[in-house]
């Protein structure tokens, strides 16, 4: 695992201009000792000091905005020159790197977004996973908070808080990371346009739920939209949480540190930066917000042209019955921004759970239950490998044969497609 990760890295550094920063800190970090060697000793108590946050390049001016076709991690078309300039300024939080000064750990899964989020371009997604677990009994999940769960952080500044799976969990699953792109559309997609798509009765099978969920950014409950279990509403939320759940960054909105494992006493030896440790500018902004901001204004994958093979792909992809969670398109309502207002969204997700039968990840969270699963956006297909939830199918064609539940009938009719029929579907959904 560590000669794979290392590669990860390498892989960073060639092609990013800011991967050597980030190998060179990542080497830095000592593997986890073995379960049973010996803690190191307890950190001496001492006062906590102020965070030391990552400080950004210096950009030249931002350049006048374009309406040229966007790539893969490009901003959205026909930006305002401040819609652009926050773009920017949240790309470079984006690819900051957090250190034990700034508020890193003590126990975290990655020290920058950009770690995770990296393929095909910055703001994608990567193979990397990350470990939840549990208990469930007589069907009821327990996400073992007070052992530190549902969420493991794997990494940390000091062996003595390394993190474990708990001897109590009959729950572990893997959560593959998901791309960023176009996420600004689909926070702009009123509420009424995704409740449209809750079935009265079951199509094929499939009826699909919405997510309510409390969001802490606004205070109000709204319906999930991101993560994979639609758990969150806003992407505030979704980068505040990233930022203290990921990288041990405490923030206005989340203010209280995760204990390794639960254990407080470890917490206070080893937290030695005072929270909030994302601390805010003289606007009361904080890097959570300029984050947020870059994925707000982050373009949807670019879609190619279609070839006569993935025009009949596409007619195979509504009578096989895909389209009946996949929803092709939805489309967003009044908004601040031109570039987010009544704009067509090409996801292919209807942002509804659904009963996913065996292939339901075991782990409950909010609204959904241990077997619902939000329905994955599939635009970007292309590049957004692995599938799944877990990453555990290396195609699309093995990611569709394991579908289940409320799948299984679009399933089963892609099972009886002829190989030419099948192949006709896959190049579809490469162009999407």
């Amino acid at each position: 695992m560590n000669a794979f990760r290392t590669s990860i890295f390498i892989t960073l550094a060639v092609a990013c201009p800011f991967g050597a920063q980030v190998f060179a800190q990542a080497s830095k970090k000592q593997p986890p000792p073995p379960r049973n060697a010996p803690a190191a000793p307890p950190a001496p108590m001492q006062r906590k000091q102020p965070s030391q946050r990552p400080q950004p390049p210096q950009r030249p001016q931002t350049p006048p905005p374009n309406a040229r076709t966007p790539q893969f991690g490009d901003p959205l078309p026909a930006l305002t020159r401040r819609e652009l300039q926050e773009f920017n300024d949240g790309k470079d939080a984006f690819e900051g790197v957090e250190t034990e000064a700034s508020g890193l750990g003590p126990i975290f899964n990655g020290f920058s977004c950009v770690i995770c989020h990296s393929a095909p371009a910055v703001g994608g997604g990567s193979v990397f996973n990350v470990t939840r677990f549990g208990h469930t009994t007589n069907g009821v999940f327990n996400p073992l908070t007070s052992l530190g769960g549902s969420l493991l952080q794997e990494r940390e500044i000091n062996s003595a808080v390394h993190e474990v799976v708990p001897p109590e969990a009959n729950v572990v699953a893997q959560r593959n990371t998901t791309p960023l792109f176009g996420l600004g559309l689909i926070e702009a997609i009123p509420d009424a346009e995704i409740l449209r798509h809750v079935k009265p009765r079951p199509v094929d099978g499939v009826l699909g739920k919405v997510s309510q969920v409390q969001d802490v950014a606004t205070g109000r409950t709204m319906i999930g939209r991101f993560g994979w279990k639609a758990q969150i509403a806003t992407l505030l939320t979704f980068s505040a949480e990233a930022y203290v759940n990921e990288m041990g960054i405490t923030n206005r909105l989340f203010p209280v540190e995760n204990a390794p494992n639960g254990n407080a006493q470890l917490l206070s030896q080893y937290d030695t930066v005072a929270d909030p440790e994302d601390t805010l500018d003289a606007r009361g902004r904080g890097d959570i917000d300029r984050i947020a901001e870059f994925m707000q204004w982050l373009a949807a994958p670019p879609r190619l042209p279609l070839t006569p093979n993935a025009i009949a792909g596409r007619g195979l992809f509504q009578s096989t019955g895909c389209a009946n969670c996949h929803v092709p398109v939805m489309r967003t309502g009044q908004n601040r921004s031109a570039s987010l207002r009544n704009k067509e969204v090409w996801l292919y997700s209807d942002l509804l759970l659904h009963d996913m039968g065996a292939l339901g990840d075991g782990i409950a969270q909010g609204t959904a239950d241990v077997r619902d699963m939000k329905t994955a956006p599939l635009w970007g297909l292309r590049e957004s490998a692995p599938y799944l939830h877990d990453g555990r199918a290396a195609t699309v064609d093995e990611a569709i044969k394991a579908h289940d539940g409320e799948a299984k009938v679009a399933k089963d009719r892609y099972l009886k497609l002829n190989q030419r029929q099948m192949d006709q579907l896959l190049e579809f959904l490469g162009t999407i």
